[in-house]
């Protein structure tokens, strides 16, 4: 089956119906909501948010700017680093980014890839370009999905599902060095509050997973006092209704859709962290150094941590400064570090980046441009 097929019978209905008359109508409608708030005039408090998110970002970037600055000033000695393991280095961020869009294939529960990868690579890019861009970014992939043919209804559940899953593998990272500390292998002060730091965010996770997970009420609480305060905020609009009621039949099916596929899900996960740390690893073999993979495990775990506040671009600056400080407490020479960090960003921030725009113009080379296949969605709703 060609991507494209399976795009269009990627789920059908328990009767069997075919997937395109079960599904017009939501597609339709959420295509018409994304356009008409594409379309909406910005207002002064949208001005402001977003005045205030770039003032945020450029604060950061100033902070950490002596960091990025270090780092982006090794671009000339890319050329010293060994071939080979820099090519590995690449090779574990593809399949680091394979193993990315696979979840994404499980959460949407489709087997094509194109529509998948090529939403994916453009809203990366959009988040990874704009101070506080996930919103940004997130709108972008679910118009493309939604154009290709995707209930988005289905995507934001299952697609926030395994973000969060993401995170809780990320957290758990620390735990993996814990045998290095026990041992009597020689840590930093700092890498040991690292580790700690994440074992401890690690268990909040976990419980508050399992709470969410077997419990309504705090779900249900937490979705009213949201609705709440976006009613609030967006006074003058239509308020929105019953999202307590849509968060709980979400998270259904999300723990529906993990206990049918939930090994696949962990698997998917820990590649995704594996091959994004081998990366790393061979990033530094590439410049020469030889450091304890486990102190590099605690380096790349706490800059994962600091990488999920989104204060600017991609971490742009954050990861750059933070990862490069961290190796040097893991016990790599200084400069090392900084060639490798330069190395690392380039396998799995620049080149992801860069391929947004292509993967933008093959998507809309196939589908069309994602607003008028939203409106074509939307008339042929209407008029059924």
């Amino acid at each position: 089956m060609t991507d494209d097929a399976a795009a269009r019978s990627h789920s059908r209905p328990p009767g069997g119906a075919p997937v395109e008359a079960a599904k017009t109508a939501p597609v339709a409608a959420k295509a018409a909501a994304i356009d008409a708030a594409q379309a909406r005039p910005l207002t002064w408090k949208a001005v402001i948010k977003r005045a205030l998110a770039g003032a945020v970002a450029g604060a950061a970037i100033y902070l950490a700017l002596p960091g990025l600055i270090a780092v982006l000033g090794a671009w000339p000695r890319l050329s010293t680093l060994n071939p080979i393991w820099f090519t590995v280095a690449l090779a574990a961020e593809l399949v680091s980014f394979t193993s990315n869009f696979a979840l994404q294939r499980l959460a949407l529960r489709t087997r094509g890839w194109f529509a998948v990868v090529t939403a994916g690579l453009a809203g990366n890019a959009v988040t990874d370009s704009l101070p506080g861009g996930d919103a940004a970014g997130a709108a972008v992939q679910f118009s493309m999905l939604t154009a290709s043919g995707f209930d988005t209804d289905t995507a934001v559940g299952g697609l926030t599902a395994f973000s969060l899953l993401g995170v809780g593998g990320l957290l758990a990272l620390p735990l993996f060095a814990l045998p290095a500390m026990v041992i009597g292998v020689p840590v930093s002060r700092g890498l040991v509050h690292t580790a700690l730091l994440g074992i401890a965010g690690f268990v909040l996770f976990a419980i508050f997973g399992v709470i969410v997970l077997r419990t309504n009420r705090p779900l249900a609480a937490l979705g009213r006092a949201a609705q709440s305060l976006w009613n609030w905020a967006t006074r003058g609009r239509r308020p929105v209704t019953s999202l307590d009621e849509r968060l709980l039949a979400e998270r259904d099916a999300i723990r529906t859709a993990l206990g049918q596929h939930w090994w696949h899900a962990v698997v998917l996960t820990a590649g995704r962290l594996g091959f994004d740390y081998g990366c790393l690893l061979a990033a530094l073999r590439a410049t020469g150094a030889d450091p304890r993979p486990s102190l590099v495990l605690l380096a790349y775990a706490a800059t994962g941590i600091i990488a999920l506040f989104p204060l600017t671009p991609g971490g742009l600056g954050l990861v750059e400064a933070s990862l490069t400080g961290l190796l040097i407490l893991a016990g790599v020479h200084p400069g090392y570090a900084v060639l490798a960090t330069l190395a690392y960003r380039v396998a799995s921030y620049w080149l992801p980046l860069l391929a947004g725009a292509p993967a933008y113009l093959l998507f809309r080379r196939r589908y069309g441009r994602p607003g008028r296949r939203a409106a074509a969605a939307s008339g042929a709703g209407s008029s059924a």
